[in-house]
């Protein structure tokens, strides 16, 4: 069966990836692309790489143009979507890469985004342990999925092992540095080269990140009570890519051998998160375009704290691939559909 699917916000980052790893999927098609300032080009003027859309043009982002499609991607900005998703049909597959469907309470909404609140979906991270099981077990069939934030995605994914195992001690710090690409195409002073390159500029200091709630959510979803998280992402001169150091205070009496068994039972049988032998550390150079987040993690016995490193390219693993390793799921398709777990290199 051949799906049809439209992707809003196509002239942007995310909505690029969404496209390009779709380019790939023997059972979606592609019929439409919308954008907003940017309606009425060529999509190709606005991501060149994507030659195999070059008959495509950016039609205007409205509830209109993406009815009657199987399956719709939203890769718009924050408070963007949930106006649009208001308005499609209940039968539709909806991935939205946005924030807008992602938290659960409706005063941390307006704490960290502000406007009008819209109900939460489905969270498309399958790996995320959750009630004795993973995510995964919630997309199956699901109709509306709310793709992740990668900053999100990365810090739950390396600590929340320990949190279902219950060998750690709910006090969550976590630094990651952050390639610039997940802040989208924005024209801003911060983002420019001439400001990234040859330096590395923290951002959302002092637990003022918009994602520190839903990494809140995430780790309660694997069985915190109430976690506390100290969060600090630092933009780094590089396109994509996170590398998230995660720490949080062993229990009394736990092993170093009881870690790894942790973080290797929970992901053994996932093909998109790995656990790395001991000693061995994720790069983000190995995951650039791949769906793949890597994962070392070891004791520092001096500060009785595990210590997890995870690498994931943010645009892929982080988002677009999410996507559609979600969507692939709640359709019953074969999970890794039109997904890699090869990176490119150098």
């Amino acid at each position: 069966m051949t799906y049809t699917v439209a992707v809003a916000g196509a002239s942007g980052y995310a909505g690029g990836e969404v496209l390009r790893l779709l380019a790939d999927h023997p059972e979606f098609e592609v019929t439409t692309v919308t954008a907003s300032s940017n309606a009425g080009r060529p999509l190709v003027e606005l991501q060149p790489h994507l030659r195999s859309y070059a008959e495509l043009v950016l039609q205007e982002t409205t509830p209109e143009v993406l009815r009657g499609h199987d399956v719709v991607f939203l890769a718009l900005p924050h408070g963007a979507s949930g106006a649009i998703t208001d308005e499609l049909d209940d039968d539709v597959l909806v991935i939205d890469c946005g924030a807008d469907h992602r938290l659960a309470d409706e005063g941390a909404w307006a704490t960290f985004y502000g406007g009008e609140f819209h109900e939460p979906w489905a969270y498309g991270v399958p790996e995320l342990p959750a009630a004795g099981g993973k995510l995964r077990d919630r997309l199956a069939g699901a109709r509306k999925i709310a793709a992740p934030g990668c900053n999100a995605s990365a810090v739950s994914l390396a600590i929340a092992p320990g949190i279902a195992a219950g060998i750690i001690e709910e006090d969550i710090v976590a630094v990651l540095a952050v390639g610039p690409s997940g802040a989208g195409k924005n024209l801003k002073v911060q983002y420019l080269a001439s400001e990234l390159l040859g330096s590395a500029s923290p951002y959302g200091v002092g637990g003022t990140h918009r994602h520190v709630p839903e990494i809140a959510q995430n780790l309660v979803l694997a069985g915190a009570a109430a976690p506390r998280i100290s969060f600090t992402p630092v933009l780094v001169p590089m396109a994509r890519g996170i590398l998230a150091t995660v720490t949080a205070p062993l229990k009394p009496g736990v092993t170093g051998g009881q870690v790894r068994d942790a973080w290797e039972s929970a992901y053994a049988a996932e093909r998109f998160v790995q656990v790395l032998p001991a000693g061995a550390w994720p790069r983000t150079a190995d995951v650039l375009g791949a769906n793949t987040a890597l994962i070392g993690v070891t004791v520092d016995e001096a500060a009785n704290r595990v210590v997890a490193v995870l690498a994931l390219d943010n645009l892929v693993k982080g988002t677009a691939g999410a996507a559609i390793q979600s969507a692939n799921i709640a359709l019953g398709l074969p999970e890794g559909t039109a997904l890699t777990t090869n990176g490119v290199a150098p």
